[in-house]
């Protein structure tokens, strides 16, 4: 794939869509494209990270379970595959498998740590938008504890002791 096609790519995908065209520039030229055929794992749940995916061409099958169940999303092209493991060395959360012959730009923490240095409004961009994501997860979580809450009667659980909290 041309390096134009990998920054058209890249400018589609979550996060990837905040670099300035020269940042897209120098992960599509540093990144790595694999290739895939039907029923190829790019990994297994359980594994060390190695960087998080764009998935350029086909699609890509996350399970996060080990019941056989039909996969829970289903990754296309300009979709990102672990956002974490950009910025980290994570353990992989569901296994991802080729649905169809597949290509994916592989971007290291390392390239990405390179980007976000050299370009910093760019940092400041990903930084922004990743604390909107907390803070909307936060509220999320809020609106379950409350309706949690609600169906146990409407009585908040006691604090824990102290000594609890440093234990659990």
């Amino acid at each position: 794939m041309a390096l134009d096609d990998d920054i058209a790519t890249l400018s589609q995908a979550p996060l990837f869509n905040l670099l300035e065209r020269d940042a897209l520039r120098l992960v599509a030229f540093a990144s790595e494209t694999r290739t895939y055929r039907e029923g190829d794992v790019l990994f297994r749940r359980g594994d060390r990270s190695d960087g998080g995916y764009v998935v350029s061409r086909g699609s890509i099958a996350l399970d996060a379970g080990e019941s056989g169940a039909p996969e829970a999303f289903v990754a296309g092209p300009g979709s990102l595959i672990g956002q974490a493991a950009l910025f980290a060395r994570v353990e992989r959360r569901a296994t991802a498998t080729a649905r169809e012959p597949s290509a994916v730009i592989r971007v290291s923490p390392s390239l990405m740590r390179r980007v976000l240095e050299e370009f910093p409004d760019a940092a400041a961009a990903i930084q922004d938008t990743m604390a909107e994501e907390l803070a909307r997860l936060t509220e999320g979580l809020e609106r379950v504890r409350q309706q949690l809450i609600a169906i146990d009667g409407g009585e908040e659980p006691a604090p824990l002791p102290e000594e609890d909290k440093e234990q659990g």
